[in-house]
């Protein structure tokens, strides 16, 4: 393999032809977008960026459900391995009506950075059935997470393929799955799925872990650019699992949060919102729209506030040309995947924002996965300050890694982060070699 890693003349590969002559963002057009930048800084050939930018292994799968009034409707379903040079594939699982298979491939591809970047030994995988879980009982939502597991078992398993909650899925979903491949297999397999309940051999600090990972990048880098946390504000887009977390460590640790949006609305009070009774009003009513500690603000409002930290925690592309030029916040640190486009990161970066990707700032969650993946192997469990310091070490020292590939290279953060992770998957490609 060694003549696809020369450092020659990169010409563009193929899968990415499309995407630069596309105007309409998606979530792969931006990911093969960073991964086309990165390589041509990096020197590789047209056929090693032709391997990191395809799948691996693709699964699409088509998933009956017997609804509780007896019909049945069906849902269509993907698996996507990315990349497993570096160990098993690792990703979570979505469920939403607009899953796609084009989005699962995006988000697959950024877990292997995410997991390179990390140095964590895993490949990137990600899953998703595009259905709406708040229209279905827990009941249905049993029936068609064991259907999806038994659709995709031949590619699954602890040294294979590792999913987790996402978006629409929880530990419980997680135990359905685990239980589906252990029915399957004989035996009890806790190593199947990461992200379960503690009872079932989850680990500590799981159901948190990327909030406190954002949390703690987010800290690092409004010190970076010369802000004191205790007097800083700041605004989070989500309002679940990533950003309810977040917006109530960065309080926690002084930081005032004067705006939080979700799905349905935003809320905003300068002088700062209190998060746990927010958090109580949302466990309540569902969102944060009513709250009575805050004004109303339209969602897209949240955005543009007047902060010095932007959080958007939500989902992709939300950060774009069209309003990258109104962003006031002098750092944004990405807790959902892919929410800024490569177009919104040039504006961003010509106007001297901070801006931590994704792969770094959101990677707490797939660190304290691999925790939970090592205990359920080792039998042994860990306690949660352990598992607390262990996550933070390994993000503290990736945001160092990464700064300081940046400013060696005068890069943008994400491009530096990119760089590092395709630079560690490609030498794993060269030290395996190609088969046959």
């Amino acid at each position: 393999m060694t003549d696809v890693l020369a450092a020659t003349t990169t010409s563009t590969a193929h899968v990415d032809a499309h995407a630069a002559s596309d105007h309409i963002a998606t979530p792969l057009t931006d990911a093969r977008s960073q991964l086309a930048e990165a390589v041509s800084l990096l020197g590789y050939a047209d056929g090693l960026h032709q391997m990191l930018a395809t799948p691996r292994r693709e699964l699409s799968v088509a998933v009956p459900l017997r609804m509780d009034s007896g019909e049945s409707r069906l849902y269509l379903g993907y698996r996507v391995q990315h990349n497993f040079s570096r160990g098993p594939a690792k990703g979570g699982l979505r469920y939403a009506p607009n899953v796609n298979l084009d989005e699962v491939r995006a988000l697959a591809m950024w877990m292997t950075w995410k997991c390179a970047l990390l140095d964590v030994p895993y490949g990137g995988a990600k899953g998703g059935l595009a259905i709406d879980p708040r229209e279905h009982s827990t009941a249905e939502l049993e029936r068609v997470t064991r259907r999806y597991t038994s659709e995709i078992l031949p590619i699954i398993g602890p040294e294979r393929d590792i999913p987790a909650p996402d978006i629409g899925t929880d530990e419980q979903t997680m135990a359905w799955m685990m239980d589906t491949y252990s029915v399957n297999s004989g035996y009890t397999v806790p190593g199947i799925v990461t992200g379960k309940p503690i009872s079932l051999g989850g680990s500590q600090g799981r159901a948190s872990a990327t909030s406190r990972g954002v949390t703690h990048i987010a800290l690092a880098a409004l010190r970076h650019v010369g802000l004191d946390p205790a007097r800083s504000t700041a605004a989070v887009q989500g309002f679940g699992k990533v950003g309810a977390d977040a917006a109530r460590f960065l309080s926690e640790a002084g930081v005032r949060v004067t705006a939080v949006s979700d799905q349905y609305g935003a809320v905003v009070n300068t002088a700062g919102l209190d998060i746990e009774a927010l958090s109580d009003h949302v466990r309540a009513t569902g969102s944060v729209i009513g709250f009575a500690g805050g004004e109303p603000l339209d969602g897209a409002d949240l955005l543009t506030q007047d902060v010095d930290l932007l959080v958007p925690a939500a989902v992709e592309g939300v950060l774009h040309d069209g309003n990258a030029g109104d962003v006031q916040a002098a750092v944004i640190v990405e807790g959902a995947n892919g929410p800024t486009t490569p177009a919104a990161d040039r504006i961003l970066r010509e106007r001297g924002v901070l801006v931590v990707p994704d792969i770094l700032a959101n990677a707490g969650g797939v660190i304290v996965s691999y925790f939970e993946w090592v205990q359920a192997n080792q039998a042994y469990w860990w306690r949660a300050d352990e598992v607390e310091s262990r996550l933070e070490e390994r993000m503290l020292s990736a945001w160092q890694h990464v700064l300081g590939y940046a400013r060696a290279r005068d890069l943008s953060l994400r491009t530096a982060a990119t760089a590092l992770a395709v630079e560690r998957v490609a030498e794993a490609h060269r030290l395996r070699g190609l088969y046959p």
